[in-house]
């Protein structure tokens, strides 16, 4: 069962990543070309339907599974409960909470760009888009690596 918990995480976790690297770019399309109408229309439908349909359940996906894994963990590992075993998990855990909060950031800046409200210039947007990716390489680091 761990296994197949494992996979779909992997899974969801990859489908959210792809949102929270392709969003940012759509929102440099659209803050960069905001005078074509029928373009920057073109763009919130995709940025409305990437996050809604993809993004959110992903993450729910993704948050949901990793919470299995650890309940499963103390038995597929032999007792031993990683939630005592040192502190990667925990910054782990951090890294994600932190990782929400920029997802549910872009949900935030779709609604601003969707009213025309947003003063963001693409540039911002570009320096944005490298935070998924930091994050990354730290929780990656937590999992393979577990330096605490």
């Amino acid at each position: 069962m761990y296994d197949w918990i494992l996979w779909f995480h992997i899974l969801s976790f990859t489908s959210w990543f792809a949102v929270l690297f392709y969003m940012p770019r759509l929102f440099v399309y659209h803050v960069e070309n905001a005078k074509n109408e029928g373009f920057v229309a073109v763009v919130k439908v995709m940025e409305f339907k990437i996050f809604q349909y993809i993004g959110v359940p992903a993450m729910w996906a993704t948050v949901v599974s990793g919470g299995v894994l650890i309940y499963l963990s103390t038995s597929h590992y032999g007792g031993v409960n990683l939630l005592s075993t040192g502190g990667w998990l925990h910054a782990k855990i951090f890294f994600v909470v932190i990782l929400m909060a920029y997802f549910f950031s872009l949900g935030s800046i779709r609604k601003k760009l969707l009213e025309d409200k947003c003063d963001k210039s693409g540039k911002f947007f570009r320096y944005y888009n490298e935070v998924p990716t930091l994050l990354l390489l730290v929780i990656v680091a937590m999992i393979i690596i577990r330096p605490f």
